[in-house]
Parts: C-alpha cells; structure tokens; sequence
C-alpha cells in the first residue's frame, strides 16, 4: 500500500534525511519544492522558467506556481504507484488547501500530516553547521556528518559551500518566517485529525521508528 503523507517543520528539522529514510525503507517518493524548482529550471520548461524568474530576482516564488509544480509531480505514474513525502510543501494554509482540493479530485487519501517537532536551539546549532555542494546540493554537516575530504562532496567531488540560509542572523530570521507563515499549517492539519507529532531531538533511526510506529506500518 503506497503512503501519502506530509513531512512539516521549522528548516534544519531534519525533513531531508526523514524524506531520504522513507524512501530507502518504505518506497514513498520524496517530493521537495527546492528538489522541484531545480528540475523543471534545468528542463527548461515553461513553469521552471517562471519560477526563475522570481528566484533571479531574489522573490519567493508565488504559491500558484509552486501548487502547478507540485501536483504535476503528484500527477505521475511513478508517484501515484508508489506513493510520496511532501516537503516543504505546502508552506502556507492556502497551500494545504489547494493540495487537499487536487488530492480530492483524483481521489488521493492523505494517510498523515507529521510535524518534526524540536527546539529551536537546537536547530540553530544543526543549521550553523551545514555545509552543501555547490553542484548536486548533497547536504553535510562539520560535526555529524563531514565529508570524507574537507571542502568537497563525497558524490561528485564538487566544491563545498555555507549557504547563505544557514548563517545564523539568517537562521533566526527563517525561523521567524516559519513560525508566521508555516506553523498555521500545523494547526489547520491538526483540526483535521491528520497530525501526527513526533520528537525530532532523537537520533535520526529512533526518529524514524516512531515515524512508522505512529503511522501503523
């Protein structure tokens, strides 16, 4: 039975590396808005060129775009077989809603909403830590996860870099946008019974297990 479900919470929550374990161990197909944008921009199709555009002028990219994107994506083959990880998506209570309008539509059940629930000080210390690649964006960390040669990415050998997102007057500011434009989208999931809480302070394993016992696998 394929899982639908949705992965929320504050950057550096650990959505990636939860994404990643449920699609190595359960099959679901990961589909982040970032992961998206860079598809359809390198595709060079009509929707990546808009988002572009917006990106190239450092705006965010409008939800009209972001929602076409998404549910072209939910639309597939491959995704509707084996079922998907949302996220980063949706960012907004106008987001949740178009999805749950489209999802109803090709009669797609959302199995659970789950919030990656974790102190904010912990996520500034995760998040001043990272490092990405400049080329396939493989995300490391200097204490929990270094690259096996400093300053290059184990995959494509590609120099390393600090984003600008995770500087630490940026990651406060983050998470302040997170708590106003994101944090309502757990509240509306929670009034419709789909949430599912989980401690994101664990060991990323413990973490996983309760993400399976919770949902019922």
């Amino acid at each position: 039975m394929p899982i639908r479900t949705i992965l929320v919470g504050p950057p550096g929550v650990g959505k990636g590396t939860q994404s990643a374990m449920m699609e190595e161990r359960l099959g679901a197909k990961p589909l982040s808005s970032g992961m998206i944008f860079r598809a359809e921009i390198e595709a060079e199709t009509d929707l990546g060129e808009l988002a572009k555009s917006y990106i190239d002028r450092g705006e965010l990219v409008p939800n009209g775009v972001t929602i076409q994107m998404m549910l072209k994506r939910l639309r597939s083959a491959e995704v509707q077989q084996k079922g998907f990880i949302l996220d980063g998506f949706p960012r907004t209570v106008r987001q949740a809603e178009a999805l749950d309008e489209e999802l109803a539509k090709a009669k797609i059940e959302l199995d659970a909403v789950i919030s990656l629930e974790v102190d904010e000080s912990v996520i500034v210390e995760r998040l001043s830590g990272r490092i990405g690649c400049t080329k396939c964006g493989e995300i490391y960390h200097r204490i929990n996860k270094p690259p096996k040669r400093e300053g290059f990415c184990d995959k494509c050998n590609s120099p390393l870099f600090v984003r600008e997102d995770d500087q630490p007057s940026t990651i406060l500011e983050r998470l302040k946008v997170f708590r106003a434009n994101t944090a309502p989208v757990i509240s509306y999931y929670e009034a419709k019974g789909k949430l599912i809480k989980v401690d994101a302070s664990q060991d990323p394993d413990v973490v996983f297990a309760e993400i399976v016992e919770k949902l019922g696998l």
